[in-house]
């Protein structure tokens, strides 16, 4: 069976995705797109022999769409995403799920009454080879219980839209979604504490920040977030247990010697750095389509947890660095939890 996806958002993240699904998947087909900017939306659907539609709720409802797949800007993924659940189509959203809790809430609320999974929400992180290395090694019990974890996600630069919300948001969220994730526990709170700022910003940023979370089972983590590190994209994690630790491995290069220096390039972004981890997202969730499977990658409760968590940290920032607890509903039993 070929799905037959349907993008809503034909903008940068959205065309690596349909060049993904066109090029490097395997059963799968883009049937359809749209984009508030409809010239955008024509030109890629006659790049890969798609129908451009004038709304998403044209693109959700059309015959042709099996599956579809939200890359719009994020206030408008909620709409989408509760569309979706309406017409009983599996869709697979970028993160954020939405944009605030309360909205989170009604996609989690929309796919219980459903009674089946069919929201994934795009937190690569779970795909990446290091980390699901990382996650065996740390279920595996051999590092004993997990105590701390340390972690760096630096950026080379960021444009002058960036606001010191977004290190939270949009990078650290990354972070917060893998940790969950990695050591099958709950973050109960956060704080945010802002160092020397570097010179290489723009005046409205605070950069670099410091994020200490807990964890439900005590796990204190360290987080660094800095955008305009200026000498490449750097992600570092490292879990400390009890009898061992376990790092997550730089990405594979060549080691280069010469003018008495010992060498390795540093990845220069974002795609590069988690290219196959898109790629094995996208083949694993179109798999599951095609079999009629619920998606095995993160849920509409991830995607509400990543917002709450990150709202606390907003907060911290906000009130200079104090301790926020999170203030996170009971896990509903339709997602694995016991309430």
């Amino acid at each position: 069976m070929t799905v037959r996806v349907g993008v809503i958002g034909t903008g940068m993240i959205g065309q690596d995705h349909i060049r993904r699904l066109t090029d490097v998947v395997t059963g799968a087909a883009v049937t359809a797109v749209t984009d508030l900017d409809a010239a955008r939306a024509a030109e890629v659907a006659a790049r890969v022999g798609a129908t451009a539609l004038p709304t998403g709720a044209d693109l959700i409802n059309s015959p042709e769409v099996d599956a579809v797949l939200v890359t719009s800007w994020g206030p408008t993924h909620a709409e989408h995403v509760l569309n979706a659940i309406a017409a009983g189509k599996p869709v697979f959203c970028e993160k954020p799920l939405a944009t605030t809790a309360e909205d989170c809430l009604r996609v989690v609320e929309a796919e219980q009454s459903h009674g089946r999974r069919l929201v994934q929400v795009g937190f690569m992180r779970r795909f990446d080879a290091g980390y699901r290395q990382m996650k065996e090694v740390v279920a595996s019990g051999s590092l004993g219980a997990p105590l701390i974890v340390h972690c760096a996600h630096r950026n080379p630069t960021v444009p002058d839209a960036y606001h010191s919300a977004m290190a939270a948001q949009d990078t650290a969220v990354h972070e917060i979604d893998v940790l969950r994730w990695l050591l099958d526990d709950e973050i109960v709170s956060a704080q945010v504490i802002t160092p020397r700022a570097t010179s290489k910003r723009f005046a409205h940023l605070k950069d670099p920040q410091i994020m200490l979370f807990e964890t439900a089972g005590g796990v204190r983590i360290d987080l660094e977030v800095f955008v305009n590190c200026q000498y490449g994209y750097d992600i570092q994690c490292e879990a400390v247990g009890e009898e061992g630790l376990v790092r997550l491995p730089d990405p594979a290069a060549v080691a280069v010697r010469t003018a008495g220096r010992h060498s390795t390039a540093v990845l220069q972004d974002w795609k590069a750095r988690f290219a196959e981890a898109f790629d094995t997202e996208f083949r694993e969730w179109v798999g599951a389509v095609a079999a009629g499977a619920e998606p095995t990658g993160p849920s509409a409760w991830d995607g509400y947890a990543a917002t709450v968590i990150t709202d606390a940290a907003v907060r911290s920032l906000q009130t200079d660095g104090t301790v926020v607890t999170v203030g996170m509903k009971p896990r509903p039993a339709f997602y694995g939890g016991t309430a």
